[in-house]
């Protein structure tokens, strides 16, 4: 895996007009959606040093933390004179085959030291590490506060009151591996439990009715991210180890990005959000505005952690 890191910085504009057009790739199983096409609000372009080249960001949108990124880096390579635009991508082997590939440009939420390191393995000679943004990245088992159990060794026994399920999320998620193949075994829970795959939406519209109605459940979750705050959980203790350890979350990129897009890389090398910044960041695009409204949610954000960003003059 290369690595690139580098701090560059630029000024905080307000983010340009969004518009559409994002190609394809549906081989892939990846689904278009618009970039905000490098122009401002008149229709011209940006000022800056990308001309006008385009960069592509690939991404899973039920996991927000991709989400948020891509949108935070979407508003500043627009800012900086770039065409962005996004491709949703299926599932996590998809996207690390788009990247590896070269069919994005950026994947701008990666989980590659524990999660994701299968992946890498597999990959990791043709992709980039632009830089790691956020420290304190962990998986995690989880229940509603008001379940009486502190830890995963406690499910042991206990399948019927949970209806014999642990609910997760995407069959591709390293988290699903994890449970998989070292939670549930681990722990003894394979006679007991069913590890109930489908997508991130399913699981936090399951867990947001238990905690509703005051049921017991158990999830697959991780930090950071919005549902641990939304639905009041708990993680539960892992004292095999059986989930790892923390982690960072990275920026990666496609072999040669670094040298086709050096200021951009430089630029993205440069950010880091601690817990607050990236908790308000995630908050902003997923619950305060919602669906259809990042970059206004960007723009928000932005006017709020005005000195977070590495800054530089536009030229």
């Amino acid at each position: 895996m290369k690595n690139r890191r580098n701090a560059l910085t630029i000024p905080l504009s307000r983010r340009a007009a969004f518009a559409g057009g994002a190609a394809g790739l549906m081989g892939l199983g990846l689904a278009a959606c618009g970039g905000n096409g490098g122009s401002g609000g008149d229709g011209s372009a940006d000022g800056g040093s990308g001309n006008g080249k385009t960069i592509t960001l690939g991404y899973i949108a039920s996991w927000t933390d991709g989400l948020s990124t891509a949108y935070l880096l979407d508003d500043r390579l627009t800012a900086m004179g770039y065409t962005v635009e996004h491709e949703q991508i299926a599932d996590a082997a998809l996207l690390y085959t788009a990247l590896a590939n070269g069919d994005v440009d950026i994947y701008p939420s990666a989980w590659p030291e524990v999660t994701h390191a299968s992946y890498m393995e597999e990959y990791g000679d043709s992709i980039e590490d632009l830089g790691a943004y956020y420290p304190n990245a962990k998986l995690t088992i989880a229940v509603p506060d008001y379940v009486d159990i502190t830890s995963i060794a406690d499910l042991k026994g206990q399948g019927d009151r949970f209806g014999g399920r642990i609910v997760g999320i995407e069959p591709g998620a390293g988290l699903t591996k994890a449970t998989q193949e070292q939670v549930m075994p681990q722990y003894g829970l394979e006679d007991e439990y069913e590890l109930v795959t489908s997508s991130t939406t399913a699981m936090t519209t399951e867990l947001a009715g238990a905690v509703e109605d005051q049921k017991d459940i158990v999830v697959t979750l991780w930090r950071p991210f919005w549902a641990n705050s939304a639905y009041s959980v708990k993680d539960l203790e892992d004292p095999l180890g059986a989930l790892g350890e923390s982690e960072a979350l990275h920026f990666l990129a496609r072999e040669g990005f670094g040298d086709d897009f050096a200021d951009a890389a430089e630029f993205i090398g440069g950010i880091t959000l601690d817990d607050a910044q990236y908790g308000s960041l995630e908050d902003k695009v997923v619950n305060e505005f919602g669906e259809g409204q990042e970059a206004e949610a960007i723009d928000s954000w932005l006017e709020e952690n005005p000195d977070v960003l590495p800054v530089v003059d536009e030229g």
